[in-house]
């Protein structure tokens, strides 16, 4: 079985982790969120996660859920969403399975503590 991991935003990552017979998961591929344009005219280049998502045919996609940050301007925020919001599209679209995960419980699940 093969899962997309999603960091969601402009600067996030997707990865690919594939479990086979209950080993170990092994890491199949990582890229940095692909975009196009630049500064305030900066977006996700969904046409190159489609062909990405294409090669690596995953049968199910954990996105983690996003919120605006403290501190965050409107412009900011709205771009993240922007982003947040081609990146879940783009996987819907290429009819793979989602689930919308809270970073709380993948950071405790890895035993991971700390806001970083």
């Amino acid at each position: 079985m093969k899962i997309l991991g999603i960091d969601p935003g402009i600067h996030g990552a997707l990865a690919i982790i594939e479990i086979v017979d209950g080993a170990m998961p092994q890491l199949v591929d990582v890229i940095d969120v692909p975009v196009i344009g630049a500064g305030a005219k900066e977006r996700v280049n969904t046409a190159l996660i489609w062909g990405w998502l294409t090669h690596h045919d995953p049968d199910h996609a954990l996105i983690e859920r996003a919120g605006s940050m403290p501190k965050q301007g409107i412009a900011s925020t709205f771009k993240y969403a922007r982003a947040v919001g081609s990146l879940e599209t783009v996987v819907a679209c290429r009819d793979v399975p989602y689930s919308i995960i809270e970073p709380a419980s993948w950071k405790k699940f890895h035993r991971l503590h700390g806001g970083d």
